[in-house]
């Protein structure tokens, strides 16, 4: 063994995956494409992105970025292939993130699959997502501790996750959680037995009027949810026993919001 491994015996995976498109006959055009090591993008039909990660999840001292940028007048759907993971880490934590740039009158949807985090686990994500003065968008993020039908459970975690949507410099929705292992275990006051959460924003000068709407639609026994509103956004929490009930429903909320079927990729 060289002294290198011996300094470095662990294999790390980094992967950067990042694309812009403009607005050409009136359809969002790829303009630029960068693909490097574990990270990237695959561009479909119907406006559709979809960022994987071919390293089959994240451990300590992996390190992953998404980029987007959406010319004026780009409307489109981000997602990603499968749900990220998150794996026990023994030495650091794994750091992801994801910058979004949406010019003026465009939309997106960003959609990601849920990010499942096995015990122990320890990773750092942040999201950023900067709209032009009349550029709109969904977000969605769902997390879930471990795969219950496995009959994984979550005891040790240290999980930091960052979301911000800003407008011209002023942040429209800001969200700074940190799930740790004293918070597992803080019943009501963390998440009080839940093992599947998630939170969807929506950014739109209307977006106050589907409140009704998806008040109406949070009716179910296995999934506690609220939503409010106020001028401009929209936003809504969910937890749930487990990520199967939390899915269902978070799939019939993006559906009422989007008014259009959900990517194939989030096939049910």
């Amino acid at each position: 063994m060289n002294a290198q491994a011996m300094i470095n015996p662990h294999q790390r995976s980094a992967g950067h995956a990042s694309a812009r498109f403009a607005q050409r006959s009136g359809r969002p055009s790829l303009m630029d494409l960068c693909q490097h090591g574990s990270a990237k993008a695959i561009v479909l039909e119907h406006s559709d992105i979809v960022f994987l990660n071919t390293s089959g999840g994240l451990t300590g001292g992996d390190r992953l970025d998404y980029r987007l940028s959406l010319g004026a007048g780009c409307r489109m759907t981000a997602t990603t292939q499968t749900a990220e993971r998150a794996y026990r880490s023994t030495s650091g934590a794994a750091r992801m993130s994801v910058d979004l740039t949406v010019g003026e009158g465009g939309h997106l949807d960003w959609l990601p699959q849920e990010t499942i985090l096995f015990d122990r686990a320890q990773l750092r994500r942040r999201t950023q997502i900067t709209l032009a003065a009349d550029a709109t968008c969904l977000m969605a993020e769902a997390v879930v501790l471990g795969r219950a039908a496995m009959g994984e459970t979550v005891k040790e975690l240290d999980f930091h996750d960052w979301r911000q949507v800003q407008r011209g410099g002023t942040p429209l929705h800001l969200e700074a959680l940190h799930l740790n292992t004293e918070r597992l275990a803080a019943g009501a006051a963390g998440l009080d037995g839940a093992r599947a959460f998630a939170t969807v924003v929506m950014v739109a000068p209307n977006a106050a009027d589907a409140l009704g709407p998806v008040r109406a639609a949070l009716d179910c026994a296995q999934v506690r949810a609220a939503a409010s509103a106020m001028e401009g956004r929209l936003v809504i929490r969910l937890l749930a026993p487990d990520g199967w009930p939390l899915r269902r429903k978070l799939a019939q909320i993006l559906t009422l919001l989007r008014r259009a079927p959900l990517p194939r990729v989030w096939q049910i």
